[in-house]
């Protein structure tokens, strides 16, 4: 399809500076993985940013590494406190809210479940509960996961409109965070002057300064770096790889059109074309082809808990409503994960790959549609 243009000349399913110059955002979960590049990507396109987190997950971080805590507005704070967000709503009277925070981890999820769904829903519905009685927000993301879908295991990718659910505490929670979203959306930013609320669905995220504990490519490059082996679960299981600044670009084009168009408000896929989705066994090889050193793999022979087999989405309506599309692929992904960690091994300039991997997607060529 060809790619539409913006009322400003922006061409519509890119990222486009000019709507982020001056403009205030709120990020809720901003110190992990993904709320970090998210904050950065930000910061260089001029946008006033202020996050809300309880902590910094790991450490090492990408959020410490790249002292982003030095050019926001760093508050800490539980998601499950509808006082505190009330009060941060108010304060940073935002232009857009960019909701990340979660417990994002299955197996974390089997041992806490209590906890996360409380994070996940609950959270979920005290942040727009704020929204609602403070007023005044235009935008408001609300970022679920892939595993929002009731899982099949069919191999065709989900839509949007496909039932949720989820076997496992972590997706059933997120199945449920879009639930709340949906019925906060009908029951309260319906209305023309209302602000408008979308949800968000990614793939297998991935990218540099990811420590996450239970997920591949951190326990790969963790692997790598000290020179021990990386156990593997289920090496045939089949997801959708993508970088993380693909993802992050479909999430900041949605908000961009949904600012003048309300019609876009519900749920939408961002992921990656169909031949990126891999066998975990393809992730662990490319990215041993790619590392300098040798990288020794032992397959984890454990408690295995249940694991969707296959997990693809179905992101027609990005593409044709948005304009949207990914960029890196497979392997561009995984080259650019390996730069950033021989970055880190190399105790190199963490703000300054990260960066400049920014301004290399940016300047990189979109898959023809």
């Amino acid at each position: 399809m060809g790619i539409r243009q913006g009322p400003v000349g922006a061409l519509i399913g890119t990222v486009d500076k000019g709507f982020w110059s001056g403009r205030s955002v709120l990020i809720t979960g901003h110190t992990g993985f993904k709320g970090a590049w998210l904050t950065s990507w930000l910061l260089s396109m001029g946008a006033r940013v202020a996050g809300y987190s309880d902590r910094v997950p790991t450490e090492p971080s990408l959020f410490s590494l790249s002292g982003l805590g030095d050019h926001i507005n760093d508050m800490r704070g539980d998601i499950r406190d509808l006082d505190a967000l009330e009060s941060v709503v108010r304060a940073e009277h935002p232009d857009v809210v960019l909701h990340l925070a979660a417990q994002s981890l299955v197996r974390a999820s089997y041992q806490r479940p209590v906890e996360t769904y409380a994070i996940n829903v609950l959270g979920t519905v005290n942040l727009l509960e704020a929204i609602r009685v403070v007023g005044g927000v235009p935008v408001t993301l609300v970022v679920t996961s892939d595993k929002c879908y009731e899982n099949h295991e069919q191999t065709r990718g989900y839509r949007e409109d496909d039932p949720k659910g989820g076997h496992d505490p972590y997706s059933s929670s997120k199945g449920c965070a879009e639930l709340v979203a949906h019925a906060y959306q009908a029951s309260f930013f319906s209305g023309s002057d209302a602000g408008r609320v979308a949800t968000a669905r990614a793939g297998n995220v991935i990218g540099g300064g990811d420590w996450s504990g239970d997920r591949l490519v951190p326990d790969v490059m963790r692997a790598a770096l000290s020179g021990r082996p990386v156990s593997v679960r289920y090496p045939n299981a089949v997801r959708p790889w993508q970088h993380v600044l693909d993802c992050l670009s479909g999430y900041l084009v949605l908000v961009q059109q949904l600012w003048d168009d309300p019609t876009l408000q519900g749920g939408w896929n961002f992921g990656p074309d169909s031949s990126d989705h891999r066998t975990v066994s393809d992730v662990v090889t490319r990215l041993s082809d790619l590392w300098p050193g040798e990288i020794s793999v032992a397959l984890d022979a454990g408690e295995q808990l249940h694991e969707a087999g296959t997990l693809a989405l179905d992101c027609t309506k990005a593409h044709q409503d948005l304009g949207w599309s990914p960029r890196w692929d497979f392997d561009e992904s995984l080259s650019r994960v390996v730069e950033w960690f021989v970055t880190y091994s190399d105790q190199g300039d963490i703000a300054a790959v990260t960066n400049a991997q920014i301004e290399a997607y940016e300047l990189s060529k979109g898959v023809a549609r």
